[in-house]
């Protein structure tokens, strides 16, 4: 029964150091060089002289809402691409209050009979950084 009893805390010992995770110290300085890895900056250019601030905002913005369930940046999803919106729609004044208000009130016809969800609680000075964002996705 002892031969039993310390075979199986063996075998038990065996088996947690090969699942225990005590990995070697190069692995974890590997993981460690990669998370500190930095990405460059995205490429601007498409962004009009003094617009990076708005696009941040309307980034952030935009971000925090529902939008990505049915639209995304380059691939139509329920409604256009950003990228569609923005091939569509020049970045003028008119556009982006006409823009801003879709975003408010929801609605459909624009880009076909699916509605888009409203958002009454954005404030228009929001809904228009978001529709800058998105203007600026070329």
């Amino acid at each position: 029964m002892k031969k039993g009893m310390l075979a199986s805390m063996v075998m038990i010992a065996v088996f947690m150091a090969a699942c225990g995770g005590g990995g070697s110290k190069d692995a974890n300085a590997t993981d460690s060089a990669k998370s500190t890895e930095t990405t460059a900056p995205a490429d601007n250019s498409m962004v009009a002289p003094g617009a990076n601030s708005a696009v941040s905002k309307g980034e952030t913005l935009e971000a925090g809402l529902d939008c990505k369930t049915c639209h995304k940046v380059d691939m139509k999803v329920v409604g256009p691409s950003f990228k569609e919106i923005a091939a569509k729609y020049k970045p003028t004044d008119e556009n982006i209050e006409m823009l801003a208000a879709k975003i408010i009130s929801g609605g459909s016809g624009n880009w076909g009979t699916v509605a888009m969800t409203p958002h009454p609680d954005l404030s228009k000075d929001d809904a228009k950084e978001i529709v800058k964002y998105i203007l600026a996705q070329k």
